[in-house]
């Protein structure tokens, strides 16, 4: 039986465009084409991949729970790492389907007769360019999740591969630093990428370059531990041009109309979910509290983070987060009653009353300047200039997502708040500080967020399982798990159950090089290199 991964490409789907049998000419009906455009399948995958990724389902149950973001107010079973295996299943799919529309593209642009065509829609080259770089991110996202996956036959079902190998995550991301390289350098700037149906960058084809060359210094600074060569693919970046200020950023604008809305807005308004709030842990990262709980103190103590209005809202003018990966039945009213309702109790939609990030129109990051800075900062040896310059990046860009820009000296965040804030936290600049303020920084984007703590094991304020999560009612209550994590955050999600039937050797071949032999939420990526005995190592 062929997997149902590699089964189709997606295209036919986002657009009803269905292929026509080759007769003649004359009975070829124009309204559909059995080639669709390009820039619309751009279009497409874009938006097919973005509200798989930014969802209440991936994010909201996977990576958001998982970096301690979010927790859930009434079943808690995602947050101690009891996974649906239907959701494994269903988005390990949809990722490659995504993956398989990018391909198209690239395909399309590079066979002589298609490419002539596709060539209406903007350069073949930026196309192609841009679709590597987009595929690069996902493919990014996706071993960092599962660790080993199929990568070099995926996408190859026409070619007569129905049982794609899993490649060594090591392999893969070499493979993906390449690929980087080569399509920032093949990209000509003074041609757009699309000519419409580009959402990210409206087609021009010297940001998502820039971009390109940002998300190679992010794939570095994930290597940096166990890979001397990471700083030459940051040099390399560098001088081949990177993310300049916030108007470079990657991000996927959403709509305020249906059905372009945010999947955080219809996970909350349209199905009605009120399964999520903000946890207590980050709150008091956000208020600068220490968790005296658990004895562990913070780097800027008593300093109040402006973005904490922006990230959530109030209970009763207070901001008090959701313990953190308790049992069901110990979450209690009182727990529920102090942290925020995003719903507005009702579900009904008030953009002034619920947080920026649950707004139908929210713009959600691949990656943003601000990051590129952390990075920066990480690579020349934990510099304070580009740590700072990352700070005021972050804060203007929410700030500006509010709607107010930071030089304006009304609210949210005005100049004078960010300097007095950027100063308070710059006392001492080192590997924890830079990394912590990543974390505040990544803030919906827990793919990446998560990936940053298991490379660094910062933040340290994050609960692991036995920590106390609160004291209710005179009962110590830790953060407890329904899986095996041998006494950490989960390292990787498990391999989805389809593939152990659909595509049962190649699976059965990457779950014998994990860790004891089994398919775990325990074994760690490549790139993590953490120990008991030195929780965060150096960089190579």
């Amino acid at each position: 039986m062929k997997s149902l991964l590699y089964k189709f490409l997606f295209v036919s789907a986002l657009f009803g465009a269905v292929a026509c049998e080759d007769f003649e000419t004359v009975n070829t009906d124009p309204n559909n084409p059995d080639v669709v455009p390009t820039n619309m399948i751009m279009a497409g995958a874009e938006k097919q991949i973005m509200d798989n990724v930014y969802d209440f389902w991936f994010s909201g149950r996977q990576c958001m729970v998982y970096t301690q973001y979010w927790a859930q107010r009434n079943y808690t079973e995602e947050d101690r790492y009891q996974i649906r295996e239907s959701v494994n299943n269903n988005y390990f799919n949809y990722l490659y389907q995504g993956a398989a529309n990018l391909e198209t593209i690239i395909k399309l642009n590079t066979e002589a007769e298609s490419a002539i065509k596709m060539s209406v829609y903007g350069n073949n080259a930026n196309q192609i360019a841009a679709a590597k770089i987009l595929k690069v991110w996902l493919y990014q996202l996706m071993t960092d999740t599962w660790g080993s996956i199929p990568y070099t036959e995926a996408s190859k079902l026409k070619e007569g591969v129905y049982y794609p190998k899993y490649d060594d995550q090591t392999e893969i991301y070499k493979s993906l630093i390449a690929e980087l390289t080569s399509a920032v350098n093949s990209i000509n700037e003074d041609e757009p990428a699309f000519i419409g149906g580009d959402r990210i960058f409206e087609g021009d084809a010297s940001k998502w370059k820039k971009f390109g060359n940002s998300l190679k210094c992010r794939l570095a600074i994930h290597i940096s531990k166990v890979d001397s060569k990471w700083k030459t693919y940051i040099a390399e970046a560098l001088a081949s041009g990177v993310f300049e200020s916030n108007k470079d950023n990657a991000v996927y604008a959403y709509s305020a109309t249906a059905p372009e809305q945010c999947g955080f807005y219809i996970g909350c308004f349209v199905d009605r979910r009120n399964d999520f709030t903000i946890t207590r842990t980050f709150v008091d990262i956000l208020k600068g509290q220490k968790d005296t709980l658990n004895v562990k103190s913070h780097p800027w103590e008593g300093v109040s983070d402006p973005r904490l209005p922006l990230y959530t809202t109030a209970r009763n003018g207070k901001y008090i987060g959701m313990p953190y990966g308790i049992p069901s039945n110990k979450v209690a009213s009182a727990m529920r009653n102090a942290a925020p309702i995003w719903n507005n109790t009702n579900y009904t939609y008030d953009e002034t009353k619920v947080p920026m990030i649950l707004h139908n129109d929210f713009t959600v990051p691949l990656m943003t300047y601000a990051e590129l800075q952390f990075i920066i900062s990480e690579y020349k040896g934990f510099s304070k200039e580009e740590y700072q310059n990352g700070i005021r990046a972050s804060l203007e860009y929410w700030s500006q997502l509010n709607g107010t820009p930071i030089n304006s000296e009304s609210e949210p965040i005005n100049t004078a708040q960010a300097n007095a804030y950027i100063e308070a936290v710059s006392t001492t600049v080192n590997a924890e500080t830079v990394a912590m303020q990543k974390y505040i920084d990544l803030y919906m984007n827990g793919t990446e967020a998560w990936v940053e703590y298991r490379r660094t094991g910062y933040p340290t304020q994050l609960l692991k399982p036995g920590e106390i999560s609160v004291v209710y009612g005179g009962e110590e209550i830790p953060f407890s798990t329904l899986s095996d994590t041998k006494g950490d955050i989960i390292s990787r999600v498990k391999y989805p159950t389809n593939e152990s039937t659909l595509n049962a050797q190649s699976f059965t071949d990457a779950v014998a090089k994990l860790q004891d032999g089994s398919n775990n939420y325990y074994s760690k990526m490549f790139w993590d290199v953490r120990t008991t005995s030195n929780p965060h190592p150096a960089n190579k």
